[in-house]
């Protein structure tokens, strides 16, 4: 069975050695291995995937790597190939809902769709089209506490791993933001902080914007401020008009948030403070 070793601990020699020996003590065979030297923090971030030739579970790993995450420090975790239960956030905008359903639906997600919540029923046909359950969640300034309340229900109800907020135009209470840190990812458009509210493309194309992108990042109390996971950038020019500057955003926005859920989904990103390491 396949499994996946991620850890974070202070920098020092002996570290990979001692990964190394617990794996093949346990006759398991290392199929991939990548690790960055944070030379300014003075951490190490490490991510192996391997295959054992015995019968175990990530808790037998879990308990028996114990004494030698004690000895380096290390916060680790170990996880099987069982893909994670995603639980989707949209409001109108459907390219990003759109285009995660394509690719879990053509095995390159890395996750498993599970539920999508809406403060809008709009995108109920494009869901329950691709036989995903749709879930109507309202949500007003007088409503909103019991809404978000209704959100953690479903996470536990369905088992949920991660959430997305796939164009979701709701802010999230710093409550629940800290009760999802590090398992909700988000997507907005690169103008922020310098082009707010709404029609921000328009905005752009007033200034004569020259580049176009999005950024998909970790939720956090700070809005749009989290860890990013992943940027995707496309050169534009005084051609563009607002309407494909839109077009050109989207692709952008749907690109670069379907890399930062495959990629959380194969436990590639390792949180290091305010930023992130991937393993790509």
């Amino acid at each position: 069975m396949a499994f996946t070793l991620t850890l974070k601990c202070p920098e020092r020699a002996g570290i990979v050695h001692a990964v190394t020996t617990f794996l093949l003590e346990r006759g398991c065979d290392i199929v991939e291995h990548q690790q960055f030297d944070d030379d300014v923090r003075g951490s190490l971030f490490l991510r192996t995937s391997f295959t054992c030739s015995v019968p175990a579970t990530v808790d037998d790993l879990r308990r028996a790597f114990v004494p030698v995450a004690g000895d380096f420090g290390m916060e680790f975790e170990f996880a099987d190939g069982t893909p994670p239960r995603v639980l989707v956030m949209v409001s109108k905008f459907g390219h990003c809902l759109n285009d995660l359903l394509f690719r879990w639906r053509a095995g390159s997600l890395g996750a498993e769709i599970a539920l999508v919540v809406s403060n809008h029923e709009d995108l109920r046909p494009m869901v329950e089209a691709a036989r995903v359950r749709f879930e109507h969640v309202p949500v007003t300034p007088a409503t909103k506490a019991g809404a978000e309340q209704r959100l953690l229900d479903l996470l536990w109800e369905h088992e949920i791993d991660l959430v997305v907020l796939a164009r979701y135009m709701q802010v999230l209470s710093d409550e629940l933001c800290g009760k999802l840190a590090g398992r909700a990812i988000n997507i907005h458009h690169s103008f922020l902080p310098g082009f707010k509210g709404a029609k921000p493309y328009h905005q752009a194309y007033d200034r004569g914007v020259k580049y176009v992108g999005a950024t998909a990042h970790y939720v956090t109390p700070d809005l749009d401020e989290g860890p990013i996971i992943e940027q995707e950038v496309q050169r534009v020019d005084h051609t563009y008009s607002p309407r494909e500057l839109v077009t050109v955003g989207r692709d952008a926005e749907a690109l670069a948030l379907s890399r930062a859920v495959r990629w959380h989904s194969e436990r590639r990103v390792l949180l290091n403070g305010n930023s992130t390491v991937v393993f790509r």
